[in-house]
């Protein structure tokens, strides 16, 4: 009887041993700074990798035209044209920002949101529109026209991959509203896998 509740005894332990951290945070053991996951860092020359978007901004440039960066966790990377510069564009702007996700607190007594959750959680509550096309990420967009041409557009992609979330901003006038979102959607594919971990 004794040698049994030994045993017994030994096989629990091991079987707390094997589930660890996942007990505690059961039990209610608070969650300390290094059990939540920073975010991770993005390259330093992001936007550069990103490539020329001349072919956005038609005539604005007689080379390519590179993106101007910022931010750090949020890297924004902005380029445009004006009409003082090119007479087809009354206006044409893209912005592309690329987010990477910490983990964070999701709690007493629970464990720490991942990176990927933290994400997931963030392109979930954006309002634009799921797209259901063929596409590698999850997607979504919203077109909005101005003017009274039906010309003017103003795209808007969110796209998000693992602990990353792409947001395409294009505004351009005249443009094809349906041209406009495929360059668009091809904007935040590039920035997606320029920003994916090596």
């Amino acid at each position: 009887m004794g040698s049994r509740l030994v045993r017994g005894t030994a096989i629990g332990c091991g079987v707390a041993a094997l589930v660890g951290g996942g007990v505690g945070f059961a039990v209610g053991e608070p969650v300390t700074p290094k059990d939540i996951l920073p975010a991770r860092a993005l390259p330093a020359d992001l936007c550069a990798r990103i490539g020329d978007v001349a072919n956005l901004l038609p005539k604005a440039s007689s080379g390519p035209v590179t993106m101007t960066q910022g931010g750090t966790t949020a890297i924004s990377c902005t380029a445009a044209s004006s009409r003082q510069k090119v007479r087809a564009y009354t206006s044409a702007s893209v912005n592309v920002t690329i987010t990477a996700y910490g983990g964070l607190d999701a709690g007493a007594g629970n464990a720490p949101f991942t990176p990927t959750q933290v994400a997931e959680r963030t392109f979930s509550r954006s309002t634009m529109t799921k797209y259901d096309g063929d596409r590698p990420y999850p997607t979504k967009v919203s077109r909005t026209a101005s003017g009274l041409a039906g010309d003017s557009w103003a795209v808007h992609t969110l796209v998000q991959r693992a602990d990353i979330v792409v947001l395409v901003d294009y505004k351009a006038n005249p443009v094809d509203a349906d041209t406009a979102q495929k360059a668009a959607l091809a904007l935040a594919d590039r920035a997606m896998w320029e920003s994916k971990e090596s």
